[in-house]
């Protein structure tokens, strides 16, 4: 039902001349007025909320559209090289207020839908989160396509369109349910359909080699063909002038339809087979690999999304110059992962079976071409694919990829003769696998790590080959995050502090958010910032309590740890501190304590069993201590389910306490540790991927690090790493251990306990939490006698904000544009500088 209108507004015909009064109040009324109109029959006064939602949403289309016309001429004007970068998810979050925030027009559309009654919240919570990504590395692509957009690069993302996304997490008694993440119902109006650059994509056959003319003639038969669909998505820039685009892949049947013979017949299951066989491909993110089928999907998705992706950029190339002869001087493609490393050999099939190139000359572009970002140092994450299986999927690349291979491998004997040890580490293909991550070096010109600490302990162990070979090819590029979303829109009554203390020069440039430490001393700044933490953890309660009927005590220490649920990750060891503390507890049910309330966000992967079984041990925990009502005064434990990015962009800014505890070593760099920096939170972190970063920027007088760090914990392992000799050896610790087996909420963890003191048939506590557990107690004690002193904790707040900038995701892109891409911003004529 629509909502009566508050004043009555006049139509304006006012006819727009600028650019400025297309963003007028007047002209954006009209331009709404003019799509409910057009797609709703209705007017501004009779509109529904759902009718409202819609109509801005394809009035803020129209108007990145136009602006994305006219980027896309500058840039084909100014020949300027593009970037494209290539990653399997983008986990974006919702569109409509980061677009309206980053044109500017927040205040206009507020008052429009005052007029009606309405307010922009209120439309904002229309969108549903887009099923496009997962964690960290989506997340990452995402923030990337704004810093290159906020700062006028030439852009282009490519994923796949996937129609279910991940899964909708439901937690059960604790366990964790996988559902369709149905998103695309309010997700789909963002996306612009482009039909007209299907493409198609070949899987499995029979490749014959035949030699005609002295050129190696490739004919393919018996294969199959998929179409490739693009979706755009366009994505703003803050302040800027550029409009870049994400486009999505959906796989759709060559037949466009279903054998009506079959149909005819009522054979309707067959009928749809080909369709479905097809459409399979884009349906989900991260198809469980843990049987034949599933890695069998993973591979074609990946190929799929290569495939298509390239045949979009060269033609894209070959409408601005007519010819591939500059195609490495003008174009960068950067691999995010390995996920999409098949670009290597399929740039090369399609330089040399379609173009006619020499072996040498396709080689030469595209290690010109191709650059590589890689997200881990454990060797057993490192992809790899069954020779048999990928041969049978894609034929004429595993031929590409074994030249490449008996050339790479010739070169490195000739280097290095008999050293078999060092040519199989390097080898791409060796005991009937493919590594993709040697693919990828092999195949780029640049190679970066994601921290100081990771780059360097890539270089020292799984890259040590080769960087020894190439040391010029490896770099590092600290992460960074998608500031203005994270702070100026998700934190708005920090963002206002901050305006009104050192001004908004830091809504452009992050790094001017230095400029708040002359405010360390300012009683009122501090008070101030004290004020705005306890609104922000008012807003979140509210906000659990509606969402997932969680009741959250603002005035308890909200304690979070957001992180794909991974051993590594170390949730449990979180669990074993809360446990301790919750046998204290109850030991002493008067022991005196400020309330705190932990708080957890992760999905696990559907076949990760494990990881699931460390999910239900904290939703157990929480559930137990719910019965006891006095000690939930005191101590909570809430593990909202689904976690996305819209709630994090609540509880981010809420947050008292970071953690960040991976076992030093193992997590690349990490970006929730960044936005909860960036929003006045305090880490508690091991010396592990970006905490490294984040300590030398606070002073360890800012940060709580604890634990191992990498060295010692390599010396441990070489040692032998004895799990039972630290439960033995410390009371607290074995009786938070111990109490895994008479379990929590009436449910038994004798699984987890046999992991962490026996190994359950394999190493035992694999990552160290039994060795980490009485310094990370020691690091949580200290936060709790700082957190009592109210101004020397904002002091460390405000010192953490401050010294936040160098994470931003702008100074990423510009570190990789610079140093690994070589681009350059494109601005209108008259604003170059």
């Amino acid at each position: 039902m629509a909502r009566k209108a508050t004043t009555t507004t006049e139509k304006t015909t006012k006819k727009v001349t600028n650019k400025k009064e297309t963003l007028s109040t007047d002209y954006l009324r009209e331009h709404l007025e003019s799509k409910l109109s057009r797609f709703y029959g209705t007017t501004l006064q009779e509109a529904t909320k759902d009718q409202l939602y819609k109509a801005l949403l394809l009035a803020i289309k129209d108007i990145l559209s136009q602006k994305r016309t006219e980027f896309k001429k500058n840039v084909n004007n100014q020949r300027g090289k593009k970037v494209y970068y290539l990653c399997m998810e983008f986990l974006i979050g919702k569109s409509l207020r980061n677009n309206i925030m980053n044109l500017g027009i927040e205040k206009q559309y507020s008052e429009i839908l005052a007029e009606m009654g309405y307010t922009l919240d209120e439309l904002y919570d229309c969108e549903q989160d887009p099923g496009l990504g997962n964690g960290g590395l989506g997340r990452l692509a995402a923030c990337f396509m704004d810093a290159l957009t906020s700062q006028n690069y030439s852009g282009t993302g490519f994923s796949i369109l996937y129609e279910y996304g991940l899964f909708k997490q439901k937690i059960i008694e604790g366990d964790q349910v996988e559902m369709p993440d149905t998103w695309m119902p309010s997700g789909e109006p963002w996306l612009v359909p482009r039909t007209d650059k299907t493409c198609t994509v070949r899987f499995g056959g029979h490749v014959k080699e035949e030699w005609v003319n002295g050129r190696c003639e490739i004919t393919h038969t018996n294969y199959t063909e998929v179409q490739a669909v693009p979706y755009d998505i366009m994505i703003s820039g803050s302040d800027s002038e550029a409009v870049n685009s994400l486009r999505l892949w959906k796989a759709r049947n060559i037949n466009a339809g279903f054998n009506m013979s079959l149909f005819s017949q009522g054979d309707y299951i067959h009928a749809m087979e080909e369709t479905s066989r097809a459409e399979i491909i884009s349906k989900v993110l991260y198809p469980a690999d843990n049987h034949e089928g599933g890695k069998l999907l993973r591979l074609s998705q990946q190929y799929f999304l290569v495939c298509a992706s390239l045949q979009s950029i060269i033609a894209d190339h070959l409408r601005t110059y007519g010819t591939l002869a500059n195609f490495a001087s003008k174009v960068a493609i950067h691999i995010n992962d390995t996920h999409p490393a098949l670009v290597v050999p399929e740039l090369m099939r399609i330089l040399i079976d379609t173009y006619s190139y020499t072996w040498e000359n396709a080689w030469s572009i595209v290690t010109r071409t191709v650059s590589y970002t890689n997200h881990t140092v454990m060797p057993e994450a490192l992809e790899t694919w069954d020779e048999d299986l990928f041969r049978l999927r894609l034929p004429r690349l595993y031929m590409i990829i074994s030249e490449i291979n008996r050339r790479f491998c010739a070169d490195l004997w000739n280097r290095y003769p008999g050293d078999w040890a060092r040519i199989t580490n390097m080898s791409i293909m060796s005991h009937g696998k493919i590594k993709m991550a040697n693919l990828s070096v092999v195949g780029s010109h640049t190679v970066n790590g994601v921290s100081k600490l990771h780059s360097d302990i890539l270089t020292k162990t799984i890259f040590n080959d080769f960087y020894v070979d190439s040391p010029d090819k490896f770099t590092n590029v600290t992460n960074g995050i998608a500031y203005r979303r994270w702070l100026c829109y998700s934190n708005p009554s920090l963002a206002k502090i901050l305006d009104e203390t050192i001004g908004t020069g830091y809504r452009k440039d992050a790094a001017q958010l230095e400029k708040l430490l002359k405010y360390a001393d300012d009683k009122t700044v501090l008070e101030a910032l004290d004020r705005s933490k306890k609104e922000n953890k008012i807003r979140f309660s509210n906000y659990i309590m509606k969402r997932n009927g969680i009741k959250v005590d603002p005035d308890s220490v909200f304690d979070v740890q957001i992180k794909r649920m991974h051993e590594y990750k170390r949730q449990l060891l979180n669990a074993l501190h809360i446990i301790s503390i919750y046998v204290a507890l109850k030991e002493n049910p008067d022991l005196e304590m400020t309330p705190k309330t932990f708080i957890f966000g992760a999905k696990a992967a559907a076949g990760y069993y494990l990881a699931k079984e460390i999910i239900k041990l904290i939703w157990q925990i929480g559930a137990d201590i719910e019965k006891d009502p006095k000690i939930s005064q005191k101590l909570r434990v809430i593990f909202p389910e689904d976690y996305n990015v819209s709630l994090a962009e609540m509880l981010i800014p809420a947050a008292d306490i970071s953690e960040q505890i991976s076992l030093a070593g193992k997590e690349a760099s990490g970006t929730s540790n960044m936005k909860f920096m960036l929003n006045g939170a305090l880490t508690v972190g091991t010396l592990d991927g970006a905490n490294v970063e984040i300590a030398e920027a606070v002073g360890n007088d800012n940060i709580y690090i604890f634990g191992l760090t990498t060295p010692e914990v390599e010396d441990l392992w070489k040692r032998g790493y004895r799990a039972s000799d630290y439960y033995n050896a410390n009371p607290v610790l074995k009786k938070a251990v111990d109490a895994l087996k008479n379990g929590f909420n009436g449910v038994s963890f004798e699984h987890l306990y046999n992991y962490l003191v026996f190994g359950g048939g394999g190493i035992a506590d694999p990552y160290m939490c039994l060795a980490d557990f009485d310094s990370y107690c020691m690091a949580h004690k200290q936060t709790e006698e700082d957190y009592l002193d109210r101004e020397t904790w904002n002091r460390m707040s405000l010192v953490n904000i401050a010294k936040s900038g160098i994470f931003s995701a702008d100074r990423s892109i510009r570190d990789y544009a610079d140093g690994i891409w070589h681009i350059k911003p494109i601005l209108e004529k008259n604003n170059k500088k």
